[in-house]
């Protein structure tokens, strides 16, 4: 191989190595309308992930905010298009688009952009993948569950508390809606004690709505639990259930 071959060849693997990044801490700069599990679907993350490796002490966050999150990222070179990167990496437009901040219609070269490994969260579509079917009322009364019954309690803990709704309308040996769910009587007793001293119709905080949604859409990170308490209670029945989560005082078992 010849002088020139040799340098050719260094040029384009040295040109392919800047282009390509392997996955890393990139930057996102967060929109209007965005949530934490809006990002992660994006990122194909958790909000729990985004808020420890940004140090959040909540779900807040704010447009134009700086977030850091897991993400490859590609150096536009000449002639590269929105369409043809996306289709380079096999991702959508519209994900390529919402993975960064800085892009609309154009890019150009040396601009670095994020590839996001999910696609972009359409929770207000007719095509919601939602878990379970609710309306807005389904929604409302979800939230002021999560409220009355983990008020004071992480994040994730609430969206637990959402979450053990919705597993128990998706088994069988509970009732099929939330609603049901909810207001459901066991040996006399309402199966959450909201129900019975009222509180759960005390009306629900922006956290606690924002909870239920995103535990609506696929955020669970009980796994699958249908119990949950507080870890002060005494119940023997409740704690020879196998623990799927403990977060702050609440305790999640499956059944």
């Amino acid at each position: 191989m010849n002088f020139r071959k040799i340098s050719t060849l260094f040029f384009a693997v040295s040109l392919c190595t800047i282009s390509f990044t392997q996955v890393h801490a990139a930057s996102y700069k967060v929109k209007p309308g965005d949530s934490l599990f809006k990002i992660g679907v994006l990122f194909k993350s958790s909000a729990d992930t985004i808020i420890r490796d940004n140090n959040l002490s909540g779900i807040e966050i704010y447009p134009s905010e700086v977030l850091n999150v897991t993400s490859k990222t590609y150096t536009v070179q000449a002639n590269d298009t929105l369409y043809l990167t996306a289709k380079k990496f096999n991702i959508s437009l519209d994900a390529l688009i919402a993975a960064n901040s800085n892009v609309d219609k154009y890019i150009y070269p040396g601009q670095v952009l994020n590839i996001p490994a999910g696609s972009v969260f359409k929770g207000t579509s007719t095509t919601s993948p939602a878990v379970v079917p609710y309306s807005e009322s389904d929604l409302d009364l979800l939230a002021r569950l999560v409220n009355s019954e983990a008020e004071g309690e992480s994040y994730r803990a609430k969206v637990g508390v959402a979450a053990v709704v919705l597993n128990r309308v998706r088994d069988s040996r509970f009732p099929s809606t939330i609603k049901d769910v909810i207001y459901e009587k066991s040996g006399g007793y309402y199966q959450f004690t909201p129900v019975e001293n009222g509180w759960i119709n005390k009306p629900a905080t922006q956290e606690s709505r924002n909870a239920a949604y995103d535990a609506l859409h696929g955020y669970d990170p009980t796994k699958g639990a249908l119990y949950y308490f507080d870890d002060s209670t005494t119940n023997k029945w409740l704690w020879s259930k196998p623990i799927a989560l403990r977060d702050g005082k609440m305790v999640f078992t499956y059944y």
